[in-house]
This record gives C-alpha cells, sequence and structure tokens, in this order.
C-alpha cells in the first residue's frame, strides 16, 4: 500500500508541475478540403485527403505522418485506408507553420498487396481487411508503423511500405459482443450489449519511448460500462510490442458523460505519462451543433493506477470500486477551441483529432502540432448516396447555411437544411483539414523522453 500511494503522490507531484506552465498558440493553417494525396487520382472516393485522425512526428527520419480514416463513405464504400507523409515549412525561432504539402501516400495492405478497406465488417463476426484507422506510431526500433482500428477494436502493425506484418491480441473483454449467446458483431451495435461501441473503438495511439510498450486508448466508456448512457470510464490498453499480448487496462476518466464526449489523441511524454486530447461533439462540422465547443488536452499519468484488465468499470458516476485507482489526470493544458481561424469564420472545428509533438525549436522550445478531421467534407445517406457539402463559414452557423452537392459536382445541389434548390457562390468552400502550431517548453512537457532507437 505504501508503495502504492508513493507512486500516486509523485505522479500527482509530476502534473501540478506543469499547472502554471502551458504550450503556446503561434499560428494555424486551413488546408483546402479538396487536396489531394500523392496518388494523383482526382475524386472523393480515391484521392481526398482525409486530414488527421492522427498525427506523429518520427524524431528518427524528421518526418511528419497525418492519417485518413476509412474515407468518405461512413463505411460504405472500398475506400483503401491508407497514411500521408507531408511536410511543412517550419520557423526555427517561433514555430510558425505554412505550407502543407502531401509527400508521399502509404496503401494499407495485407502480405499480397490486396488493400485494407473503409468497409464495415461482413461478415460481421470477422474483421477481415475491414480498417477504420484512428491512431498511428511509428515504431523507434523497427520503423514499422503501429495503427489502431475502431471496427476490432484492433492494433495492427504494419511496415513502412504499408504491408500487414501482424495484429496484436486485443482483449476479450473489449470485443463487442452478445454476452448472452456469445455472438460478435464488429459491423455496428445491433445485439450487442458489451465490449466497445460502434464507431468507439481504440482511437487514441501512442508507444512509449523505447518502443517496448504500446498505449492504444478507447474513445469512450465500453456498452457494458454505461458507453450509451452515462458512462464515464474509458479504458486505456497496454500492449507489450514484443509479445503483441495486452499486459495492462487502465481506467481514464472523461470529463462528461453526453455531447458524443471522447478520447481523440494519445502521445507519450514518457514511459508513465501521456497527453490526452478529449473534446465533445460540438464545433462547426457535418451534422455538429456549433455552440459550447470543448476541446482539451490533459496531462494523464499512469504511475500508479490500478490494473482494471478483470474489473469492470461503473456504468455512471466518477467512483470506482474500493481499492481501484484511475489514471491520475491533471488540469487542463491546452484549450483547442480558444485560438480560431478567420478562415473558419474564427468558429472552433468539431473534429479535433491529431496532437503530436515535434522538432525542438532554436529556443530550446518544442513543436506541437494539433489537427483535425474534416471527414473529407462528404456526407451519405444509409444506401451510400454521397454529398459534398460546403460550408459558409462568415455565416452565424455555418452547417445551417450549407449546401451539398452530388459527390464531385458542382451543380445539382441544395441546402442542406431544408432541400431547396441551391447554387454554389463564392463563399462557400469544403470544409478545411485545420492544423493549430503551439510551441511548448520544457516545463510544459515535464519529463518528456524523445523515441529513440
Amino acid at each position: 500500500m505504501k508503495t502504492i500511494l508513493s507512486a500516486i503522490a509523485a505522479a500527482t507531484a509530476l502534473l501540478a508541475s506543469a499547472v502554471c506552465a502551458q504550450p503556446v498558440f503561434v499560428n494555424g493553417l486551413a488546408i483546402p478540403g479538396n487536396t489531394l494525396d500523392a496518388t494523383g487520382v482526382p475524386g472523393a472516393n480515391q484521392g481526398r485527403v482525409g486530414f488527421f485522425s492522427d498525427i506523429y512526428f518520427d524524431p528518427q527520419g524528421n518526418t511528419w505522418w497525418g492519417l485518413s480514416d476509412r474515407g468518405p463513405g461512413g463505411g460504405l464504400i472500398d475506400y483503401a485506408t491508407r497514411v500521408q507523409r507531408f511536410t511543412l515549412d517550419i520557423d526555427p525561432a517561433s514555430g510558425a507553420i505554412a505550407n502543407f504539402r502531401v509527400a508521399q501516400t502509404v496503401l494499407f495492405t495485407d502480405a499480397q498487396g490486396k488493400p485494407f478497406n473503409g468497409l464495415a465488417p461482413n461478415p460481421a463476426n470477422q474483421r477481415g481487411l475491414a480498417l477504420d484507422p484512428e491512431g498511428f506510431v511509428v515504431h523507434p526500433r523497427s520503423g514499422n508503423f503501429l495503427v489502431s482500428d475502431e471496427y476490432g477494436p484492433s492494433l495492427y502493425e504494419f511496415n513502412a511500405s504499408g504491408q500487414f506484418v501482424r495484429a496484436f491480441a486485443t482483449p476479450a473483454n473489449l470485443l463487442p459482443r452478445n454476452t448472452t449467446n456469445g455472438h460478435i458483431n464488429h459491423g455496428d451495435d445491433a445485439d450487442n450489449n458489451a465490449g466497445k461501441r460502434h464507431n468507439r473503438g481504440f482511437e487514441g495511439l501512442a508507444i512509449s519511448p523505447d518502443g517496448a510498450f504500446a498505449y492504444a486508448m478507447m474513445q469512450s466508456p465500453m456498452l457494458d460500462e454505461g458507453g450509451s448512457k452515462d458512462g464515464r470510464f474509458a479504458r486505456i490498453v497496454k500492449f507489450d510490442t514484443a509479445s503483441g499480448q495486452a499486459v495492462a487496462q487502465y481506467a481514464y476518466l472523461m470529463d462528461r458523460a453526453g455531447q458524443g464526449q471522447g478520447v481523440s489523441s494519445l502521445v507519450a511524454i514518457n514511459g508513465t505519462d501521456f497527453w490526452v486530447l478529449e473534446r465533445n461533439n460540438r464545433g462547426v462540422g457535418a451534422g455538429a451543433t456549433l455552440a459550447s465547443p470543448d476541446k482539451s488536452v490533459y496531462r494523464v499519468s499512469l504511475g500508479g493506477a490500478s490494473d482494471v484488465s478483470n474489473t469492470a468499470l461503473p456504468a455512471n458516476g466518477s467512483t470506482l470500486p474500493a481499492g481501484v485507482v484511475p489514471a491520475s489526470k491533471g488540469p487542463k493544458i491546452i484549450d483547442l477551441a480558444a485560438n480560431t481561424l478567420p478562415a473558419l469564420g474564427n468558429k472552433s472545428p468539431e473534429k479535433w483529432e491529431g496532437l503530436a509533438i515535434g522538432p525542438q525549436l532554436a529556443n530550446g522550445r518544442y513543436l506541437v502540432l494539433a489537427g483535425t478531421d474534416n471527414d473529407y467534407s462528404v456526407t451519405q445517406t444509409g444506401s451510400g448516396e454521397q454529398f459534398d457539402v460546403y460550408f459558409k463559414m462568415d455565416a452565424a452557423d455555418p452547417l445551417a447555411a450549407s449546401i451539398q452537392c452530388p459527390l464531385d459536382k458542382t451543380t445539382g445541389c441544395s441546402f442542406t437544411t431544408g432541400g431547396a434548390a441551391a447554387t454554389l457562390v463564392d463563399g462557400y468552400v469544403l470544409l478545411p483539414g485545420v492544423l493549430h502550431a503551439y510551441t511548448a517548453s520544457a516545463a510544459d512537457l515535464a519529463g518528456y523522453q524523445r523515441p529513440a532507437r
């Protein structure tokens, strides 16, 4: 008990040491929503960049990676999943960023070269090549890619060419299932009463500086832990990268239940401490409520936290079973919604999902990037009919004023609200991908260890 209390006290002290020091916003980019990747194939379903479901900086190669998710079809199209290597112009003194460019597009494939795709699993009890990538890291020893997936939830390893290497073993308690008949359903929540919720699997992904462990974080509570109602505890799963087995699970207390609250990114500071990006579903986005966006980055420590692999987490409230210690959560260190861009009418995007610690600048501070997922600025009906969504960013509510057009067309359009015929005019744009640049001091990153081979 003394050992546990000492570990908790040490973690709390380290979190408290960063309270007064916070990263500083430098500038931001609004990247056009029609930006194409390096495949050179035009069209939303082929080459349009889906932007930043995650961001990772690999210090070994001094390279930036931006992860696109399952594609613009909401799981209804055979989209070849991929990751983008991108470049930026970075001011070495201030950290200001400019000139986003896609330098390379890597497709995820199996050993025979067949792409992993964004289609929902079919049959639903098998994962197959279905992939909804949400978290991305580069292993500091091998240079291989680790990718977390929402469908499984799954954690996969690919080589640097995007070819499948192996799947890590997903803990049984996370699998979406019916506990009465044992049926597993990865495709949706139909008949499931336990395990991950639909579209709420492994969202955040981090790797320890030595590469020994990977940490995959559920986006929100599981079905049997209040996931569809009042649950507030999300699980962080620790994997041994050598064996591919999960070795521990930890409980993270979210700020609230409701408002689509969830975790979007996980970044390793060292072997026990992390930054967590937690957000609601408010802001500028297709189908999103504009008011009261909450996009927060916290420092979290697993030092002293209990392994909850065999512990049921409460379906409501914030009280864990006696003796169970959650991850320590410090005060907010970045408010992503507080810094806005004129290109979005000075409004916060809905889906802040990428977060990464970048290179050290000339003044000793570190560049930090945060990025958004724009969902390709596409929406679709249940039958698979797709539309480009054009927003009027200077309107009081850009979504309420938005226009939708048949995919890849600019005629035959209608207002998203009401359905009346509409004509695209100047001022309407596809939802941009947004990058924010911050700088962080050594105090902001207390204990930071850069990944190293």
